[in-house]
């Protein structure tokens, strides 16, 4: 939770493009995650080819998906700090569906 305090202030995106816009302490902090779950599956996959106990693999499968899971709720809460609540700001109502479907689709 407390890397999620730190990013409030840092905006995710460029609406005028539809771009990310990270600031470079966001962009650095979601990509040394990546990187850690890119190691993660990784050690799943030599896992699996040296036959590792199924118990084992399934447990690694479930902590790269919490770490997963972790980026996402970084990013969304950077991306409701800034985005969000500047495009509604501006009245631009479009923002509350295009948010709602992307809850939708990450919460499946």
């Amino acid at each position: 939770m407390g890397d999620l305090m730190m990013l409030n202030e840092e905006s995710c995106c460029d609406t005028q493009e539809k771009n990310g816009n990270y600031s470079g302490e966001l962009q650095d902090k979601l990509i040394k995650r990546m990187n850690r779950i890119e190691g993660q599956v990784k050690g799943i996959k030599n896992m699996i080819i040296k036959k590792a106990y199924c118990d084992d693999i399934l447990h690694q499968i479930s902590a790269s998906q919490a770490a997963l899971d972790s980026v996402s709720r970084v990013l969304l809460e950077s991306h409701i700090n800034t985005c969000v609540i500047d495009r509604l700001k501006q009245d631009d109502t479009e923002i509350v569906k295009e948010f709602l479907t992307t809850i939708s689709k990450i919460t499946k």
